[in-house]
């Protein structure tokens, strides 16, 4: 019988009790004056999108992967080290009541079948909560109870499916096509027809839940649309936003929706020909959406919905302000922006306090939208980053570092700006 058990605990997943890695390189960045941590540079690593959750309740830890297996750093001092060592497909986050990471394993990858698990970042502890025949989990719910995901419920052509896989070195999605002359495509271009094939193959999917505790899983609704960007928000348990995925100026992207399928909503509707709307994530507040708005002429707004008010604010964005992402700080005061190729920087913004349009000063200032503008502060300079790999930039708990990601030393590395500039 010990033999049995030997031989069984072999095949178990290695729970890490390592030491720290040593303190990590840092310097201050001599065009911002905003001191930056090389948090971590090893092949392969990979940091969350920038809306899913990264962050132990406490803001003490934050969860990344590389191809050995789950990290946590420190947020004080930004020491990694190691703490569950598996062959994992993809990590997903962290909940929002306990210390607890989640991810999938899978011998396919790529939205196949797959089996999700959490990890107790405390005591190591691995629980199996269910198996999936196909697609992704994205989001877990306010009181840790609910994960969300989306998946297909017929294959896509294998043109399409062949399309968008994670390159194992980077993280970064591939995409490749060739032009009329035979030529190879931009990045941009090519995965911009990709996702118009997809949207037109009309591959029926559909949102579901599952139960932490039981791992039932439940049907939210279903569609012919490509779904995608399932997210709770952060202090609704039943509420869920999603997207019509695809180029955005084909679809109407951003909705939300309860877990029992009600309550449809369609959170932005164009009013000009050629608007296009996406990017959306929660604020921290759990009732804000936010979202790049894009109008003709190349009017350009970061605009948010309150799902619970139904106000919304417009702040207008000026030359240098675009972002492939945008974050808000946890006092839901800041955002941030991880740039493009027109102002490559790591920046902070601020509602200019004589704009800030909160207070309506008109009888019918509640149903009308609010507008104003920003202020731009600098952080991290990224004029060396080539952006098929986005930042995915996230505000630390205690609202102190952004981390993000970026290949500015020739290599993808996880970094940390310090949003005081260094004395």
């Amino acid at each position: 019988m010990r033999g049995k058990r030997l031989a069984l605990f072999g095949l178990l997943p290695l729970l890490v009790a390592a030491a720290p890695a040593p303190k990590p390189a840092s310097w201050i960045d001599p065009t911002t004056g905003h001191r930056i941590v090389r948090v971590d540079d090893r092949p392969g690593n990979y940091g969350l999108y920038f809306n899913y959750n990264p962050f132990t309740p406490d803001g003490k830890r934050m969860i990344y992967l590389t191809p050995e297996g789950i990290r946590v750093a420190d947020t004080a001092n930004w020491t990694t080290r190691l703490v569950l060592k598996e062959k994992i497909d993809r990590l997903l986050f962290v909940g929002n009541r306990a210390a607890v990471a989640y991810y999938s394993t899978s011998p396919i990858g790529n939205e196949a079948a797959s089996t999700i698990w959490s990890v107790d970042l405390d005591t190591g502890k691995r629980r199996r909560i269910a198996d999936l025949p196909g697609g992704r989990i994205a989001s877990i719910n306010a009181d840790d109870t609910l994960l969300a995901g989306h998946r297909e419920l017929a294959t896509p052509p294998a043109v399409i499916a062949a399309q968008g896989n994670r390159d194992p070195k980077t993280g970064s999605p591939t995409y490749a096509a060739n032009g009329p002359d035979g030529k190879p495509l931009p990045f941009a271009v090519a995965k911009e027809q990709w996702m118009a094939r997809r949207l037109a193959a009309g591959v029926p999917m559909e949102i579901f839940t599952i139960d932490i505790r039981t791992g039932e899983r439940k049907t939210v609704t279903q569609s012919s649309d490509w779904l995608n960007h399932v997210l709770f928000s952060p202090s609704d348990p039943t509420l869920l936003m999603y997207c019509h995925e695809g180029p955005w100026q084909k679809v109407d992207r951003i909705w939300t929706i309860r877990t029992d399928g009600g309550q449809k909503t369609k959170v932005h509707q164009r009013t000009f020909q050629g608007e296009i709307a996406g990017h959306e994530y929660w604020a921290p507040d759990g009732r804000t959406i936010w979202y790049d708005l894009i109008q003709p002429m190349g009017v350009r707004w970061l605009a948010s919905f309150d799902v619970v008010s139904g106000k919304r604010i417009w702040y207008r964005l000026g030359a240098g302000q675009g972002s492939y992402h945008f974050s808000s700080s946890p006092d839901n005061r800041l955002f941030s922006g991880d740039g493009n190729d027109e102002g490559k920087y790591i920046s902070l913004f601020r509602p200019r306090a004589d704009t800030n349009p909160r207070a309506p000063d008109t009888l019918d200032g509640d149903r009308l939208i609010a507008a104003g503008d920003l202020e731009t502060q600098r952080l991290a300079d990224l004029s060396k980053q080539d952006y098929t790999l986005e930042p995915n930039q996230h505000f630390t708990p205690d609202g102190q570092w952004l981390v993000y990601r970026a290949n500015v030393e020739g290599k993808p590395a996880i970094y940390a700006v310090e949003v005081a500039k260094a004395k």
